[in-house]
């Protein structure tokens, strides 16, 4: 059956939308309007080279450094296919497919708008790429995050001109053997559009966004689990009022604290006769750290939904006012920026979650030390904590700032850059990190609200718990506990969330 088509126009990209072109496997199409704009500014640049002399940066003139150095009508192609070439130098781990994808889909988009010069041809390959699941080999590093991220973006546009490797079919090949299948010919790049694919930031705003759409998904499971520990850990719901952040009103705390009320509801577990006065900050903190999180993620987004909205290259072609202007908006400052907010957020979200664990194993308020019987002859839950605590401290180091770098490169002509790219792959790191802190917090509070039995959560996070220990039982004793969290790992990562809780 044919699958439903997302226009590439004017209409803005929002994480919805987004969510909505990868989750039902639409297919791009371009608009009337943006076929249009294309096409207009291709003929108003190609009408622009014929009458005037003077050079044009990019389009008749090298690049960076060498951008004083003039180059021939009859060698322009080479040019634009020489610097796509000469740039595909990176290097590293490959980018996931799915960050590769989004890629091909925010590049195209930023090409829509009709102030880049390509050629209609080239971004419905781009096009035919991103509906067949072509998806070009891209390595993690090589970006500075300044002039765009070069080297990335050319590993992605070499197979437009029939160079470099690609995965079709969950199979890495040449995209020589694709275009024969397909029996497409490789693109012949046109002035400035070389310089069009390449320079731009849609490596960082694919990350960007990947990570955004993991992170509310994650941030909605810190409070889906941490209620699960704090009725665990027979804590108060008091904290939790409505009235107590009614009095200091920001969203992110108001929306936790709503969300933790909610799952308890019906809980016999916080229902019942507290012999203590107060909880250790880590349960009863939840929505003002949480909730802090929250509004990063607020602000994160904002700033990816404006990038990937954005023309990214340079120079910007303004046919409509006849100029055609070199300036800077494939600089990553803003990208880089918020991606060292964002690390710092979710990693919070990961430094709290491990508090949670520890309190649960400490053997307080009638739960067995590391949440095992016989402890001694089993080491139990004791371990988990050390490997919860060790990635903590990865991230602590992942959480550094990235964009506070800077090093000069093209021979002192850019000689400030963002690093937004290393933010961006620092932050994949840290953000799958938080998944499993996470997961290692479930697999706590599971084993300890069985110990609790025959009082009971409520029945929301009952039905959740009765698919969860489907695949991770109780511990009664000592077994091999990787697998247990490799299993609750997976377990977070397919549960299926409404979208519409998450946003």
């Amino acid at each position: 059956m044919p699958t439903e088509r997302h226009f590439i126009s004017n209409k803005v990209l929002d994480l919805y939308t987004i969510n909505s072109v990868i989750s039902e496997q639409k297919t791009l199409q371009l608009s009337e309007d943006s076929v249009k704009n294309i096409i207009d500014c291709r003929n108003y640049l190609d009408k622009k080279l014929k009458t005037r002399s003077k050079p044009l940066y990019g389009i008749n003139t090298g690049f960076g450094a060498l951008y004083n150095v003039k180059i021939s009508n009859e060698n322009l192609t080479v040019l634009q296919e020489n610097l796509v070439k000469s740039h595909a130098c990176g290097t590293g781990e490959r980018v996931p497919d799915a960050i590769v994808k989004l890629m091909l889909l925010f590049k195209i988009q930023s090409l829509s708008y009709g102030h880049s010069g390509v050629q209609l041809e080239t971004v419905n390959r781009l096009i035919d790429f991103y509906n067949n699941d072509i998806l070009p080999i891209v390595y993690t590093q090589g970006s500075l995050g300044a002039s765009g991220d070069l080297a990335p973006l050319a590993h992605m546009s070499l197979p437009l001109i029939g160079e470099g490797l690609v995965v079709f079919n969950d199979e890495e090949i040449p995209v020589s053997e694709v275009l024969k299948k397909f029996n497409w010919q490789p693109i012949k790049l046109q002035s400035k559009e070389g310089l069009a694919l390449l320079n731009g930031t849609q490596f960082m705003s694919a990350y960007g966004v990947y990570l955004l759409l993991k992170s509310y998904k994650l941030s909605y499971f810190a409070d889906l689990i941490g209620s699960m520990s704090l009725d665990a850990f027979d804590g108060r719901i008091e904290p939790f009022n409505e009235l107590v952040h009614l009095v200091r009103p920001h969203n992110g705390q108001l929306k936790t604290a709503e969300r933790i009320r909610e799952f308890l509801e019906d809980s016999e577990l916080i229902q019942q006769k507290k012999k203590h006065i107060q909880d250790p900050y880590s349960f009863r903190c939840m929505p003002q750290v949480h909730g802090a999180t929250k509004d990063t993620l607020i602000f994160v987004e904002k700033t990816f939904k404006t990038e990937i909205n954005s023309v990214t290259d340079n120079p910007n072609i303004f046919s409509k006012d006849d100029l055609i202007i070199s300036g800077g908006n494939f600089h990553g400052q803003p990208l880089a920026l918020a991606f060292d907010f964002l690390k710092i957020a979710m990693a919070e979200l990961g430094n709290i979650s491990e508090r949670r664990t520890f309190q649960l194993v400490s053997g307080l308020r009638g739960l067995p030390v590391f949440l095992v019987n016989n402890p001694g002859l089993n080491s139990g839950f004791m371990i988990p904590q050390y490997t919860a605590a060790s990635i903590v401290s990865a991230n602590k180091q992942l959480a550094t700032p990235a964009s506070v770098d800077s090093i000069v490169s093209s021979n002192g002509q850019e000689d400030h850059v963002s690093m937004g790219a290393n933010a961006a792959t620092q932050a994949y790191s840290l953000i799958n990190n938080v998944e499993r802190i996470l997961s290692i917090e479930l697999f706590n509070a599971s084993q300890a609200l069985l110990l609790r039995l025959p009082l009971k959560s409520s029945a929301f996070i009952e039905s959740i718990l009765n698919l969860y220990r489907q695949d991770v039982p109780f511990v009664t004793d000592d077994r091999v506990l990787h697998d247990d969290i490799q299993k609750s790992i997976e377990f977070i990562q397919t549960l299926d969330i409404d979208s519409s809780e998450l946003y």
